[in-house]
């Protein structure tokens, strides 16, 4: 059976309690911790910063799963690296040039962090195939970023199954990450057609039991 990582969504932790959230999920059979950064530009709302990854990015023992929803990446990748982060995760939309994207990978692979590049919802999935053979880990959005509690966009699932088949014929190894509307029924469809790591928030820190959420997640 294929072991699926599971990367819960801090957007969604109750933040007064922060600590006991990073232990309940260290608890609960996750493997990741997912940061969503925004900028209230790129997309439209506001969440945590560069303070916050550094103050808890040692307080536990999960892969900081760090995904960029800011519109310059370039400019600030190399203090999410130096807080903490394990993946860091930039939007191909956020990025003028090839030569920008290529510089980025470049930089986070130059500090020995992992690259990961997101796709919104409306953008073509073949536009990744210059990058493919470069990156650890290809975020598809099933979800408009921004904003949690959001219905999961079917469209995702052909997504997932072209990267999967792409790697598969390429003799890559990357990850494919799915965000967005991850439920008991979404999160198994998604690792069906191939995804290998599930991110959700609402689901698993909305519940009164973590663990039963992210084993429903991993069945």
């Amino acid at each position: 059976m294929k072991d699926v990582i599971i990367s819960p969504s801090i957007l969604s932790a109750d933040f007064k309690n922060l600590h006991e959230e990073l232990n309940k999920i260290s608890q609960s059979g996750a493997k990741w911790i997912h940061f969503d950064v925004m900028d209230g530009h790129f997309v439209d709302n506001i969440s945590f910063g560069i303070p916050v990854l550094e103050s808890i990015s040692k307080a536990h023992g999960l892969i900081n799963d760090v995904h960029l929803m800011i519109s310059d990446p370039l400019h600030y990748a190399l203090r999410f690296l130096n807080a903490g982060a394990d993946y860091l995760t930039f939007h191909l939309e956020a990025l003028k040039s090839k030569d920008d994207i290529f510089r980025l990978i470049d930089l986070i692979h130059s500090q020995h962090k992992k690259v990961g590049i997101s796709i919104k919802p409306g953008t073509d999935v073949l536009i990744l195939k210059p990058y493919l053979h470069m990156i650890d880990l290809v975020l598809i959005m099933s979800v408009e970023p921004g904003f949690g509690g959001q219905q999961f966009m079917d469209n995702a699932l052909g997504k997932i199954t072209f990267l999967k088949d792409y790697k598969q014929t390429n003799h890559l190894d990357y990850l494919i990450e799915v965000d967005g509307g991850i439920n008991e029924k979404t999160g198994p469809l998604c690792t069906f057609f191939g995804a290998d790591v599930l991110v959700s928030g609402s689901y698993i820190f909305k519940a009164d039991d973590y663990k039963k959420q992210i084993d429903k997640l991993k069945s």
